[in-house]
């Protein structure tokens, strides 16, 4: 048996990767992860994002991040602009982490939008905050939401998973409504640069019965859209972190 690869190689990333984290169901661990398992990473973010000073060797508060970057070490390194209030900071404009992107501030792991704990979302009109410069962009799910209604409860913004998969409010999630807004347009593919690539994430699948749900919604996913030509099943809070890479037959 081939033994799965490790997050950052299951991902495709190099040193020059800039990854945009949408979603979902994990993306604060996806990039923490990341942070401690490449070197010399530097995370930052489009959005809010909750103070993460414990994830990496350090956070600098700069409206400078370019020459932050380059006069702070160790790695990993945080970047953000502002302390908005006690438990969270903001995030970069684009176009700055753009700016970092060109100065050869990588690899680069940026939180791209928020889903307020949520296991399952779809993005509002102004989500995401996908930089230009993204060069992997993972939508991320838990396979948890299969089974729950579609309500707050467990979704952030249903009303908007139900615009994409067709799905009643209240109903019970199945997995391929999952699959069918990671596959839409206006769904996990929404704001992805052409030129990315695009990796969805199937985290918490924690049993046999939910790695085969998430399974169900990879193909799912490959059935549905050609830009995405592998799905990663994660448990991202083990040390194996990566449960099976899902490809295009």
């Amino acid at each position: 048996m081939n033994e799965t690869p490790t997050l950052p190689d299951a991902l495709g990333l190099d040193a020059d990767a800039v990854l945009a984290a949408v979603g979902a169901g994990g993306k604060k661990t996806t990039l923490y992860r990341l942070a401690r398992e490449v070197s010399d990473a530097v995370v930052t973010a489009t959005v809010r994002i909750p103070i993460f000073d414990d994830e990496v060797e350090r956070v600098v508060v700069t409206d400078d991040p370019v020459a932050a970057a380059r006069e702070t070490e160790p790695r990993p390194l945080g970047l953000v602009p502002e302390r908005e209030r006690e438990d969270r900071y903001l995030g970069y404009d684009r176009a700055v982490v753009d700016e970092l992107a060109a100065a050869g501030v990588t690899p680069l792991f940026v939180k791209a939008d928020g889903a307020r704990n949520r296991l399952f979302k779809a993005p509002a009109e102004e989500e995401p905050q996908i930089p230009d410069a993204a060069t992997v962009v993972t939508p991320l799910a838990s396979v948890r939401a299969v089974g729950e209604p579609l309500s707050e409860a467990a979704v952030h913004r249903p009303e908007r998973v139900a615009a994409l998969s067709g799905l009643e409010p209240d109903a019970e999630i199945r997995p391929e409504d999952v699959a069918a807004v990671l596959a839409h347009e206006s769904g996990g593919l929404k704001g992805v640069p052409e030129s990315a690539s695009v990796v969805p994430i199937l985290n918490m699948a924690d049993t046999p019965d939910l790695e085969e749900t998430a399974r169900e919604i990879a193909r799912g996913v490959l059935d549905r859209t050609t830009r995405v030509s592998r799905v990663l099943v994660t448990r991202l809070n083990r040390p194996d972190a990566v449960v099976a890479v899902v490809d295009r037959d």
